[in-house]
């Protein structure tokens, strides 16, 4: 085996696994347990204005990305091991790793989307209102 492109960015990439998740299961663990709402459907880096309602999705997406971050790992280990498993071929675990990746982006950006809800009307009258008071 010869050390090159393709292998470096595959080493970073399971490498980077570790940190994503720590990470996503320690998010979780904030929000099924400690009950800790503060990461909760971030938009902008301000929370919604009813956290407790997004706490489930958020926790769950975090708890469903983190596990299979985890199971990824664990595969990866075993194959380098020698032991035969699902995670053999590298095309399956690197894809399992993006893919996990990128649905967890879009299901943050869902969930944080719906829980901000779209304002209509125009900002002056809320403006002016709020300048009588």
């Amino acid at each position: 085996m010869v050390f090159d492109i393709s292998i470096a960015i595959s080493l970073m990439l399971f490498f980077a696994l570790f940190p994503m998740a720590f990470f996503w299961l320690r998010r979780a663990w904030k929000i099924f347990v400690k009950h800790d709402y503060s990461n909760v459907a971030l938009k902008r880096g301000e929370g919604p204005p009813n956290p407790e309602k997004w706490a489930p999705a958020t926790g769950i997406v975090n708890l469903a990305a983190g596990g299979t971050a985890l199971v990824t790992i664990v595969g990866v280990l075993l194959t380098f091991a020698g032991f035969e498993n699902v995670f053999s071929p590298y095309k399956t675990w690197s894809s399992i790793a993006g893919v996990t990746l990128w649905m967890k982006i879009f299901a943050d950006f869902i969930v944080s989307r719906q829980a901000h809800p779209f304002e209509l009307g125009r900002k002056k009258d809320k403006e002016n209102e709020k300048a009588k008071k």
